[in-house]
Formats: structure tokens, sequence, C-alpha cells
């Protein structure tokens, strides 16, 4: 009985509580307390959203690399294609349009069969690349072994060999080169680029007072100098994988191999090589692409001269042509690589 008359109480007051303005319930406060009137006022809906978290998620993702996409589309992809078509035509420029004229493949017939100079500048740069890539490998490992010590100025030494690829590009680079007419930096900027000229060689050693040296003996002096110059000019980003797969070998390797009793150059080849193999393979990919998109290289100053000429079609095709080489060397050097590389399983 207790619980029914409690029951019935308590709806008269969410009745009267129903009925009341929230004056009346101040001021009747002897009937009906506030606390009271919010523990059975029913609580006020709650808007929910139809779209789950999980999609919302989703939806910003796509949100973030909508621009991207779209750019990629327009700037790269589109591009491509349309390369491509042009490679198998002639191309002639008109007012608001390129007029193609389908001639099949004889682009690529007139590039590598009829074109000596195309092959010959093909077979330069294939014996630049095999000659360039595993210096720039040996030399990034083994300055990553140093630059992986502890010592005073490391972080220093870490970014005087990373910033040559910071400033690889635009502006700084094309002053360097002595290219201010065609970035449009013309005035005053000729001093500067004059700092990274192989002629400093000779102005140094005519400084040093040694006169009447050979001409092969000062070509030799200057080739090095020139070799040593673009191996630490293209070693940056390399240095960077390798000091960041040092740093992931695991303490209990090394812990292991000195219990052993194994010496400095075992432990190179032993732990330090099979560790850091996929960022070898990595860097080797990432160097022969490098290499070969290097706009200073013979092939690359071919293609941009001929397109420059108005010669898209033929320019496409030499180009293609470039690319399916630079594709079956990289799937050469993958298939090989790959068996020595080593793959830590947890």
């Amino acid at each position: 009985m207790k619980d029914n008359k409690k029951l019935d109480s308590q709806e008269e007051i969410a009745e009267t509580a129903a009925n009341m303005t929230s004056e009346e319930i101040v001021a009747d406060k002897g009937k009906i307390t506030a606390d009271e009137v919010a523990a059975l006022t029913p609580p006020k809906s709650v808007k929910r959203s139809k779209i789950s978290y999980e999609r919302r998620k989703g939806l910003y993702g796509y949100g973030f690399i909508g621009l991207w996409l779209i750019g990629t589309i327009y700037f790269f992809i589109l591009p491509t294609i349309n390369s491509l078509i042009y490679s198998f035509n002639k191309t002639a420029p008109k007012t608001g349009y390129m007029e193609k004229t389908f001639i099949g493949l004889e682009n690529y017939v007139n590039a590598v069969v009829n074109d000596s100079n195309y092959t010959q500048n093909l077979t330069s740069v294939l014996g630049e690349v095999a000659l360039k890539t595993p210096l720039i490998i040996i030399f990034s490992i083994f300055v990553a072994i140093i630059l992986n010590q502890k010592f005073k100025g490391r972080t220093f030494a870490r970014a005087v060999f990373f910033l040559p690829v910071i400033i690889a590009t635009g502006p700084v680079f094309d002053i360097i080169n002595g290219n201010m007419n065609t970035g449009g930096y013309a005035g005053g900027a000729e001093q500067f680029s004059t700092l990274f000229e192989t002629d400093l060689v000779n102005q140094l050693l005519s400084f040093l007072g040694i006169y009447n040296i050979s001409e092969s003996v000062t070509n030799i002096i200057t080739t090095l100098t020139d070799s040593i110059f673009n191996l630490i000019w293209n070693a940056g980003i390399q240095i960077l994988l390798f000091i960041a797969a040092l740093q992931n070998i695991p303490h209990s390797a090394k812990e292991a191999a000195q219990m052993e009793g194994a010496t400095s150059w075992e432990f190179f080849w032993k732990i330090t090589i099979p560790y850091i193999s996929p960022m070898i393979l990595a860097s080797l990919v990432y160097t022969v692409v490098d290499s070969f998109v290097d706009p200073t290289n013979a092939v690359m100053q071919q293609v941009t001269t001929q397109a420059s000429s108005w010669k898209h079609g033929y320019s496409a095709a030499m180009a293609w042509f470039y690319f399916g080489i630079v594709a079956i060397v990289l799937a050469i050097i993958v298939l090989i690589v790959n068996k020595f590389v080593y793959y830590e399983v947890e």
C-alpha cells in the first residue's frame, strides 16, 4: 500500500510540475522543490547524427586528400595520358589546340634507329648510372655510420649533409648552375654561381703558387673534385634513410654480438648490413630513379630540347622509350637485390 501511495504522489507531483511555470515552482517551494522538478521532468531529446562515427572519420579523410587527388589527376595523370597519345602522333601547334596526325610507331623508330644522338646519349646515361649508383650507396652507408655515432655537433653534421636536398630545387639551384636568365634572377646573382664552378680548382692552384701543371693532371683533379661535390650533393636522402635503419637495429643484437666476441668488421657484415638491407634496396631504387630523371643528363636535355622545338610527339616518344628502359633497369635491380634482403619477421 505504501508503494502505491508513493507512486501516486510522484505522478501527482509530475503532473503538477508539468502545469506550473518556473516562477510558480520557485514561489511554491513548500509543495514541490526544484530538485524534485528536475528529477521528474523528462530530459530533452538529444539530436544524434545519422552518420556513424567511423563513416564521419572516413569522410574527413576523403576531404583531406580531395585536393591532392584533384591536383594529381589534373596535373599528372591527364598530362601523362596526353604525352602517350602524342608519342603516336605528329604534332603541330595551332591556335588554341594541338593538331595531331596519327603515324603509329614512326616516332619511336626515328628515335631508336635513325637518331644516333639519342642512342649515344642513352648509352652514356646508362653507364653513368651504373657507375654512380654504387658509389652513392657506399658513401651514404659510410657517412650514415659516422653520423649515427655520439659526438659533439652531430645534429649540425647531419644538417650539412642533408642541406643539398633542401636547396636542390628552385631558385637556389638555378643560381648554382648559373641559369639566372631562365629563372628570372638576373641582376647581380651571377657572382654567387661562381662559388660552385669547377674553374675554382685552377684558381686555387694559382693561389697556392702551383703553376705549369699538365692539362691531364688538372683534368683529373677537376674531375675528382667535381665528382666528390656531386657525390655529396646526391647522397642526402640515402644518408637519412640509412641513419633511420641503423637506429632501428635492436640493442639485443648488439649485446649478443659483444657476448660472442664479434669484431667491428664482423658486426658490420653480419649484423649491420642484414638489418639495413631493406633500406639498401630502397636507396638503390631511389638513386637509380633520381639519376635517370636528373634534368642535367644527356637524354633529359635532348627530350626537353625537342619539346622546346615544338616537336612534342617526337619528344614524347623519346621520353616513353626512356621510361621503359628505366622500368626494366629497376625490375632487374629489385629481382636481384631482393634475394639478399633480410626481412625480420616478428
